[in-house]
This record gives structure tokens, sequence and C-alpha cells, in this order.
């Protein structure tokens, strides 16, 4: 009998395993985006004097910068939810419209007192509404985190700036005083042998803290799962970064002791604009390491935990009506659009 002929070696399949199905999309879905695009497009338009003046703030003003990497943070969380999703079925609820109710007349009054801070968190905070109605709350719980984390659009910081300032300027005259040199303190002014030193608003470290504080957020719910870790970790984010500030200003008072007040304040812009920061952060984060208790793709809820979430019954319907929901998301915005152009009329007048 004649041996059977041997047979080739197949390639090894690279990607999809070969007959599995690809993911595709549900028309569930696709509706539900495309809502969702069509809501965004109109209230960034509604409020687009507000989205105007964040753009310039994250990319003109150096205490917003970090800002600019929101945007990618948001779309990474999103995308490692992507297969959770796909178990998913979105189911637009009219309960969301009154996160969006809500926002826009915190939008209105920012408008019309010109808080700028209410104007921008009402402009982000309508989005977040819209996303919450068109695809529901069962899948919104699945994005807990990115839908929180848009928070970080808004610009903030400068309300805390004034006590920033005192704070740096007390931990540097304290130390000042146990490193033996004389000083005199009067608010935010340092009065030394070298010269006098002030602690302005762009040295209070707001960039510093803001930007410290977001990083924080991200590390406490994607590696961490105990509350005791996460608030330990924001605890940090807090006090480590304004303590680091104090010791900054502090620094810079000592060498200017030695060398002048001109090196310094040039040693001072380098070492903390290119140095300190990345020092504090990197040792933040070997400092939690060794407590990381899960990978980032695990944080929040999965989709069969969201799904026996038996409380959201009552606000996500049996039967989805995602038109109807953007119809009333577009009256809403036409109607705040009316008022706010009523509101300015009337304070023209």
């Amino acid at each position: 009998m004649p041996p059977e002929p041997v047979q080739a070696p197949s390639k090894p399949l690279r990607g999809r395993a070969q007959g599995a199905p690809r993911a595709v999309a549900s028309p569930q879905w696709l509706a539900s985006i495309a809502s969702l695009v069509a809501a965004t497009a109109a209230l960034v338009l509604l409020c687009a004097r507000e989205w105007g003046e964040m753009l310039h703030q994250w990319w003109d003003i150096d205490t917003y910068n970090h800002i600019l990497l929101v945007p990618a943070v948001i779309g990474w969380l999103v995308w490692m939810k992507r297969e959770q999703l796909t178990k998913m079925t979105p189911r637009a609820s009219a309960f969301g419209l009154a996160v969006v109710v809500a926002a826009l007349l915190v939008w209105l009054v920012g408008r019309t007192t010109s808080i700028n801070l209410l104007a921008h968190a009402g402009a982000v905070g309508a989005i977040q509404g819209a996303i919450v109605t068109i695809l529901g709350f069962r899948v919104s719980a699945v994005l807990a985190l990115p839908l929180g984390y848009m928070a970080f659009l808004v610009p903030f910081g400068d309300e805390i700036v004034p006590f920033l300032q005192a704070i740096t300027a007390d931990i540097a005259i304290a130390i000042t005083h146990w490193s033996g040199v004389s000083a005199r303190i009067d608010g935010v002014s340092i009065d030394t042998p070298a010269g006098l030193f002030i602690v302005a608003e762009e040295c209070s470290g707001v960039r510093f803290l803001i930007a410290t504080v977001a990083l924080a957020v991200l590390i406490a719910f994607t590696r961490f799962e105990s509350r005791n870790r996460r608030a330990a970790l924001m605890a940090a984010a807090v006090i480590v970064p304004i303590l680091a500030n104090g010791v900054r200003a502090w620094g810079t008072i000592y060498i200017a002791q030695f060398v002048g007040v001109e090196f310094a304040a040039g040693f001072d812009h380098i070492v903390y604009g290119w140095f300190f920061f990345a020092f504090v952060v990197a040792a933040m984060l070997v400092g939690a390491w060794p407590f990381v208790e899960r990978e980032p793709q695990d944080y929040g809820y999965t989709s069969a935990e969201a799904l026996q979430l038996r409380w959201l019954n009552r606000f996500d319907p049996a039967k989805a009506h995602p038109v109807r929901e953007l119809a009333a998301l577009a009256a809403l915005a036409l109607a705040a659009s009316g008022f706010g152009a009523f509101a300015a009329l009337a304070a023209l007048a």
C-alpha cells in the first residue's frame, strides 16, 4: 500500500481565527451612533462660543495644555470597552434629557452672568447628557469612566490660585527659616538678603496640581479596585504637588542666596518646567505601582454586570425610540438658543 502524501504545513493564521465571524456593528448601534453625532454637532454649534473659548485655553494657556490629551484618553477608555459594548443594545432613554436640561440651565446661567466656568461646564455636561439620552443608562454605566472623565475638558483651577500662592509662600518661608536663611514674609512676598521674592500666579503650581489630579483619576479607576487605595492615590495627587511646589519655591530662594536672583530664576524655570514635574509624577507612579490590582481594560462594569443592575430598569425603556429622543434634544437646543439670545438682548437693552 503506497504511503499517503504528506501535506505541506499550512501557514499560521494571523489575527482573526479562520471562520470566526467578523465583528460588525448592529443596526441599533449604527442608528444610535448617527443620532449621537447629530446631537453632539447640534450642541457644539449651540455652545460654539464656549467651545471656542475652551479650545483657546487648551492651546494657548500653559495651565491647560494637558487638556489637549484628554480627548485621546477618553477615546482610549471607550476603545477598551468595545467588546463589552458589542454585547449590549443601546436604548434611548427620555430620563437622560433631564441631564441635558440641567446642563443647559447651567450653561445659560454661566453665559448670562459671564461666569465662564459655569458656561463651559454646561457645554460639556450637555454632551454628556446627550450620550446618556441616546445610548441609555446601561450602556452609560459601562462607559461611566470616560463619561466622567469628560469633566476634565473644562478648564478650571484659576479659582484656587490665590490659595495656592498663599500656601506655597507659607511652605517656602518655613523651609527657608529651617535652612538657616533669614527672611520675612508679607502675604505672598518673601524678603531675603539676596532680594525680594514674590510667589506670582504662574508660580502657584496650579498647572502641576490639576494635571496630576487628572492623571491620578485615570490611574485610580483603571488600575485600582479598592476604594481605600483610590482615596490614598487621590489624596497624594493633591498633597504631593502642593508640597513639592513649596519645596521648589524654597529651592529658588535658597540658590539665590549664593548665585544671585537672576540665575536662580532661570534655573527654576528650566528645572521646574522640564525636570521637577516629571520627577514628582514618576515618583508617584513608582510608589503606586506595587499596589496595582488589575489591568486597565478591566475597569468599570462589564456588559453582564450592567445588565444585572435592576435599579436601572426604571430608566432604560423596554423599547427604544432614538428618533423621538433626538427630536427632543433638538427642541431643547432650540429653546436654549432662543432663551440665550433673548437674555443677551435684554442685557443690552
